[in-house]
């Protein structure tokens, strides 16, 4: 897949990242990891982001990582399109970066580089290198550390013709609305906010029209419900599974720092799709908050 047929599948339908499989030792487990995405398959996400920040890319070393998207190549590269990942310092990112187009992906969500806040000069260094070292779509996510400008998006874009995306995770509109009235449609535009569905009606208006759903790891008939409504503008549809399910369920993410991923491998394991604990530093929810998730899928009655 070309970066800019890969642009054209990311530019509609519903995204997803899928959850990485461990065993009981924290272990990567590749079985369980192709079954899931076998799962997910039929409900029709448009591409998966196999290793990105619900896959914990942050807790895989790079030899483990790459097997990752290897399976996800493998099980789902010749029906659904799959985006790796790459992170971390630029000489780091480059060797994920090249490991992913060896693996067999797509494209790469490029994701912030690491703790320390860098200017703009570097951010548009590190990207450079990063696109520049491979052939394959590079999709940059502006989150974290990673805050760019409009300049330094149109100078990103300008010199890596692979550069086909724009992931934002800040929810900075004034930014949001400067890059995409700079760039136009020379990116695709994807929302990246956690629980994205709570922003996806004010990030369409910006001109955002695709976002990632974490919730398709265990309700994926109900994500793809709420994504279809929102595409074809039922209002109706939207606030009532806001309210039925998506404030609730922000309610009980909200109860623990970095439960975004945590109450997604809850819900998985709840539905009988389970992919084990995550690592830490993250840590599993609680009972109370498990019980407080599963009566709310319950009540959604769609799996």
């Amino acid at each position: 897949m070309t970066p800019n047929e890969l642009k054209t599948a990311l530019s509609t339908g519903l995204l997803s990242f899928p959850l990485t499989d461990f065993d009981a030792e924290l272990r990567f487990a590749p079985k369980p990891y192709a079954a899931r995405l076998e799962w997910l398959m039929p409900y029709g996400a448009s591409v998966l982001f196999a290793a990105g920040g619900m896959g914990e890319f942050f807790s895989l070393e790079p030899g483990e990582y790459a097997d990752v998207v290897k399976v996800a190549a493998a099980t789902c590269g010749q029906h659904t399109p799959i985006v790796g990942a790459s992170g971390g310092g630029t000489s780091l990112a480059i060797q994920y970066a090249q490991a992913t187009e060896r693996s067999g992906a797509a494209g790469i969500l490029l994701m912030p580089h690491y703790l320390t806040e860098a200017g703009q000069e570097g951010l548009v260094a590190h990207i450079e290198a990063v696109c520049k070292s491979v052939k394959i779509g590079v999709i940059v996510y502006n989150r974290g550390a990673c805050k760019l400008t409009a300049e330094s998006v149109a100078q990103l874009a300008e010199r890596c013709p692979n550069l086909i995306g724009f992931k934002d995770g800040l929810g900075d509109i004034e930014r949001i609305v400067q890059i995409r009235r700079r760039l136009g449609d020379r990116l695709v535009y994807i929302g990246g906010m956690p629980t994205h569905e709570i922003y996806a009606q004010a990030y369409q208006a910006l001109g955002v029209p695709t976002y990632s759903s974490a919730v398709f790891n265990f309700i994926p008939r109900t994500a793809i419900e709420f994504y279809n409504a929102y595409a074809k503008g039922d209002s109706a549809t939207v606030n009532r599974l806001l309210d039925e399910f998506f404030l609730p369920y922000i309610e009980i993410r909200n109860q623990g720092a970095g439960y975004a991923v945590s109450i997604v491998k809850a819900g998985a394991d709840l539905v009988g799709h389970g992919a084990g604990s995550v690592r830490p530093p993250l840590s599993d929810l609680k009972p109370q908050q498990r019980e407080q998730l599963k009566l709310l899928i319950d009540r959604l009655g769609a799996q």
